[in-house]
């Protein structure tokens, strides 16, 4: 099938075929985020469509353009889990046969949630770039029709109709923030916002240890990075996609790169402010917010998906206390006699510590003045609740150290 153009009637055709399978994502305005960014700040939620993320788009829009014959042939596709349950959850609507190939580190409930819609998954490589060579054979092997999850224009199309949503609803929209990893939704969202608004500036977002699209823009031609490193799994991508990267460099604005601890905090914020639940590589639009050099905006943070295994979860929530100073442990020497540990305590009470684990260890010295080490893991509000229980332990004659630690 020849390749399309990105046009205003395709943006069109897609954004009424793709209200078959996708839920409404109405902007979500963010108290929190625009008082600490001073921006007015709308979040659009695509990590509540029914496959957990806005892939289904472009999966169901590629598929609806597709012959019978090419239906028939079974579908193909690499991806490290959100394009894997959309070609999945759409050729189950198709009633077509679909093999999907995730890299070995997919978490299990994108694995899972993509078998569920009918579809063989083959797990394969490290990383999605290797998944996506063994599906290319599999293609060839099997005479399958690839869908590649970004570098198709019939694809990004069906991506960008989240800009034609967004502009509906809040029409003087002045920045659009969008994650990126091949550039699909970026290519989609960037076009389309330009061609119906070209003041509207769109962000791209990048992982800073998976930067191939600032990369490639700097060096003015698509280039592969040699390695990915970063929590954000879904836009862990090492080349960037060669027919989208032209509309990249016409339509992008800038790339902001954000840092995996920022992520871990931006989760923390997403859960506590705002009850939901967004996997890392859709929190880069979120992390992105206080990068951006504006105030009295208004600002679109593209929330791309929430699938999030539950074992990531716990761990990225306890690692965001840490960074918060909402959690930490504090190591105190202690003369080996009775009323010690009560003495400790007391201290903390004052200052309204709250002790999460205690490990008291009566070995670590043969001076029995300070024989007994004491690790208090503590859950206090915040930095400065941290320091003022150290600074009171202080005081009282005790030599606190913080000890990084996980819980």
């Amino acid at each position: 099938m020849a390749e399309q153009m990105l046009t205003l009637e395709k943006f069109e055709e897609a954004s009424e075929i793709v209200k078959k399978v996708t839920s409404e994502t109405k902007l979500v305005y963010s108290d929190y985020f625009s008082e600490q960014t001073g921006n007015r700040v709308y979040l659009k939620p695509e990590n509540m469509q029914f496959t957990g993320a806005y892939k289904v788009r472009g999966a169901y829009y590629k598929m609806s353009t597709l012959t019978d014959e090419e239906r028939a042939k079974g579908l193909i596709t690499a991806s490290a889990g959100n394009h894997a349950q959309g070609v999945a959850y759409a050729a189950k609507c198709y009633g077509a046969k679909a093999t999907i190939v995730m890299p070995t580190t997919t978490p299990l409930m994108k694995v899972n949630r993509t078998k569920s819609y009918g579809a063989e998954v083959v797990l394969c490589g490290d990383v999605y770039d290797e998944a996506c060579a063994k599906a290319y054979e599999l293609a060839e092997e099997h005479g399958y029709t690839f869908i590649h999850p970004f570098d198709d224009l019939t694809v990004a199309t069906g991506q960008g109709t989240i800009a034609m949503e967004i502009i509906k609803e809040l029409p003087l929209v002045d920045y659009i923030l969008v994650p990126i990893g091949g550039g699909g939704l970026a290519t989609g969202v960037s076009a389309l916002a330009k061609m119906l608004n070209p003041k509207i500036k769109v962000i791209g977002v990048e992982p800073a240890g998976a930067n191939c699209m600032q990369v490639s823009l700097k060096e003015g031609k698509v280039t592969t990075l040699p390695a990915v490193n970063t929590i954000a799994d879904g836009t862990a991508v090492k080349t960037p996609g060669s027919k989208l990267f032209p509309y990249i460099q016409k339509n992008i604005d800038d790339i902001i790169t954000v840092g995996d601890e920022e992520l871990v905090v931006a989760f923390l914020d997403m859960v506590e402010n705002h009850k939901m639940v967004v996997e890392n590589s859709g929190l880069l639009s979120v992390a992105a917010l206080k990068h951006l050099n504006v105030k009295a905006k208004r600002v679109v943070s593209i929330l791309s998906g929430g699938n999030m295994d539950v074992i990531t979860m716990s761990s990225v929530v306890q690692q965001g206390l840490i960074f918060r100073d909402r959690i930490f442990t504090v190591s105190v020497l202690l003369p080996d006699k009775p009323g010690e540990l009560y003495r400790v305590s007391g201290i903390i009470a004052d200052v309204s510590g709250n002790v999460i684990k205690l490990e008291h260890n009566q070995f670590v010295s043969i001076n029995r003045n300070a024989a007994v080490e004491l690790r208090i893991t503590l859950e206090a509000f915040g930095t400065e609740h941290k320091q003022k229980i150290i600074d009171a332990l202080e005081r009282e004659g005790y030599k606190p150290k913080v000890v990084r630690t996980n819980i």
